[in-house]
């Protein structure tokens, strides 16, 4: 007797215009083929007239059948969508200049805490941190940036993302900026951490315009990178207390605790299609 297909557990995320009907239409659909949805959150934004939906179902229909269905539900509720596997790990470059902490903290989750990266290889525009990927068995090309390499550098990081078959890009205190085309070009596919609780303290020295300030909360937030600095869509935030005691030495060390945990949960809410981009800022289904 033929065994019954194992199912699969795949995650749908969606956005269209809001109307009637779109959850009754999404669900029919996947129950029609079977499916057992396993997890469902969705949000009406008032503001922007979107809808949004995530959803996890159990199935034993091809994939490839789904996205049929899909495709042909999209064209009626002029939706944009992904269908992907739960779980399933995303193909991932990790751009960095000379600190580590992020870094470190990526590729140790990535292999001991289930963060669901497969990391295709490191970046920096400097050799510093070549032995912390040599560490984790990961690839590390060098890619220096002068102002007269940048579009030849920006090139190279282009043909490693094609090449690697690269589906997100981390820019782990990364200390460069990336061009608009290049912005554009990964649009939705960068994300960065910013050593500040933005909008605040923007540019290189954060810590110390903290310091001058005197401020009792210091932060990071990581965002999607957009051609405006560090003005892209916001993914999550995070701040820590700040003492009139601490130097800018005791605030960037403390900073640095809030970035790369700041940063590790962005990245995991993205590769479970947990974050949805709606104009200037996100829907995030935590």
């Amino acid at each position: 007797m033929a065994q019954p297909d194992s199912p699969t557990h795949l995650v749908l995320s969606l956005s269209c215009p809001d109307r009637p009907g779109i959850v009754h239409a999404v669900t029919g659909a996947l129950a029609r083929r079977g499916g057992n949805i396993t997890e469902s959150k969705q949000f009406g934004d008032a503001d922007t007239g979107l809808f949004f939906m995530r959803v996890q179902v159990l199935t034993t229909v091809p994939r490839q059948e789904m996205e049929k269905d899909l495709a042909e539900l999209a064209r009626d509720y002029s939706m944009e969508w992904s269908l992907d596997e739960v779980g399933r790990p995303m193909r991932t470059l990790i751009l960095v200049s000379k600190e580590g902490h992020c870094l470190t903290d990526l590729l140790f989750r990535a292999r001991s805490q289930g963060l669901p990266i497969d990391v295709a290889g490191v970046v920096g525009n400097h050799e510093d941190l070549r032995p912390v990927a040599d560490f984790y068995d990961v690839p590390f090309h060098h890619i220096p940036v002068t102002p007269d390499t940048k579009e030849a550098a920006e090139q190279e990081l282009l043909s490693l993302v094609e090449s690697l078959g690269v589906e997100l890009v981390v820019l782990a205190r990364y200390m460069q900026i990336l061009s608009p085309a290049l912005c554009e070009r990964l649009r939705g596919g960068v994300i960065n951490i910013h050593h500040s609780f933005l909008p605040s303290f923007k540019g290189a020295r954060p810590y110390a315009q903290a310091h001058e300030r005197g401020v009792k909360l210091i932060g990071a937030t990581a965002h999607y990178v957009t051609a405006d600095l560090d003005e892209g869509p916001i993914i999550e935030q995070d701040v820590t207390r700040a003492a009139h005691e601490d130097s800018v030495t005791v605030l960037r060390s403390k900073g640095q605790d809030v970035e790369r945990r700041v940063l590790a949960q962005a990245v995991h809410w993205h590769t479970e299609h947990r974050v949805l981009l709606n104009g200037h800022r996100t829907v995030v289904f935590a």
